[in-house]
């Protein structure tokens, strides 16, 4: 049962991310390759970067799993392509504190992402949509640390809301 023209609209969005994703072709020579799971959906994620200095000039993100993880993927590669890695860090930031309850920031554009918002009203699936922001943090940390990014997964993330301790600190 639908509650109203905006959540439609907002249903929509998120099945045309998952329906037609953005950015699942995988790259030919990414700098950095991370994975991801969220065990208790069974969602996976293959997330893919290519840099040019600090920006994320390709993004490929290979994504199976439910409609909620899928299009937050497709929308994380519509999002960060083209940004710079801070800037890529406070979307993904952003978007963790909303999962997690607080409002949109005014001064971050979301994109797409605001589509996923009532997902923080059903906790356990907060996982599903993380997913692959989790993913990219990770990636990124393990590119700047000139490692390989261990396999990610959403354990811990809990079903209560309570927020990640997922978060990137450079080394200046």
């Amino acid at each position: 049962m639908s509650m109203g023209p905006i959540d439609d609209l907002y249903r929509e969005v998120i099945l045309d991310h998952h329906r037609n994703p953005r950015g699942c072709e995988p790259l030919v020579d990414p700098d950095v390759s991370a994975e991801g799971r969220n065990p208790s959906c069974g969602d996976e994620v293959t997330l893919q970067l290519k840099f040019e200095g600090d920006t994320i000039a390709r993004v490929g993100v290979l994504a199976r799993g439910c409609a909620i993880s899928t299009s937050s993927g497709s929308m994380l590669a519509d999002l960060i392509e083209g940004r710079t890695i801070a800037q890529a860090r406070e979307i993904a930031d952003a978007f963790r504190d909303v999962m997690h309850g607080k409002t949109f920031p005014a001064e971050v554009d979301l994109g797409d992402l605001e589509a996923l918002e009532g997902v923080q009203q059903f906790p356990v699936r907060i996982k599903c949509a993380v997913l692959p922001w989790v993913t990219l943090l990770d990636a990124v940390l393990a590119h700047h640390e000139g490692r390989t990014p261990d396999p990610v997964n959403t354990e811990g993330v809990n079903d209560d809301a309570a927020p990640m301790s997922v978060s990137i600190k450079e080394n200046e």
